[in-house]
């Protein structure tokens, strides 16, 4: 048991969960995190565990070992997800498939199974990533935007179901940040994306803490089912 607040990160090995581990380590929180490989850094008040979050049983077995762990699990933020752009007549029923399995399956894996250690205490926080891919509509990214639209939608209903044992859920979607899922996309495609926002930038790091800072603090708990855009979609 411990009197600090329990925090587990998925995706944690580079990017942005990777900055998000850090953040919060460094400012007292217990951080679990997880990648489908090891992490080549360490720090302190950071554990890692070797998951895939489309497998049920590993993550039924990872946040078992938090709740022994700890006695508690007080926030998840669900990073972890895979995206490729293509376009629908030449995207393969596997790759769509895959995008389902870790984008909305491994969503509602991690939300479930921290759900049910959260209700011991009457309190948790659950922020799902989602993209601002999904609302303007870039062609190229169908499938992992369609992914995304299901992680809003779970996320809103989700809100409804737990919130009687003071669970908020939201969800999350940065305008594109230079990390290793979006260097492949074609500069121009990135540029067009940016020219439609309100805030014509690329998103940051700390772009995105500050949105899931908003969302974990107590007097958020008021806030759930909500979904907040970063830049301005116009």
């Amino acid at each position: 048991m411990t009197d600090r607040q329990v925090i587990l990160i998925t995706g944690t090995r580079k990017g942005i969960g990777r900055h998000l581990a850090e953040y919060y380590a460094q400012r007292g929180y217990l951080v679990e995190g997880c990648s489908r490989g090891d992490p080549d850094w360490e720090m302190e008040n950071y554990t890692h565990h070797n998951v895939d979050v489309a497998d049920e049983a590993q993550v039924k077995g990872m946040v078992s070992t938090i709740s022994r762990r700890y006695g508690r699990l007080d926030i998840v933020i669900n990073n972890a997800a895979i995206a490729s752009m293509n376009h629908v007549l030449l995207t393969p029923a596997a790759s769509a498939n895959r995008m389902l399995e870790v984008n909305v399956t491994g969503t509602m894996l991690v939300c479930r199974d921290a759900a049910k250690v959260m209700m011991r205490r009457r309190f948790g926080r659950i922020i799902n990533f989602t993209t601002i891919v999904a609302p303007i509509a870039l062609a190229g990214e169908a499938m992992y935007a369609a992914s995304k639209s299901a992680v809003v939608t779970l996320t809103r209903i989700l809100a409804f179901e737990l919130g009687q044992w003071g669970i908020t859920c939201n969800s999350f979607g940065a305008t594109p940040i230079m990390t290793d899922m979006i260097r492949g996309v074609p500069q121009a495609k990135i540029d067009e994306v940016v020219g439609g926002l309100a805030i014509k930038r690329l998103g940051t790091y700390e772009d995105c803490a500050n949105v899931c800072d908003f969302f974990i603090r107590p007097e958020s708990d008021n806030i759930t089912g909500q979904v907040i855009y970063l830049g301005g979609i116009t």
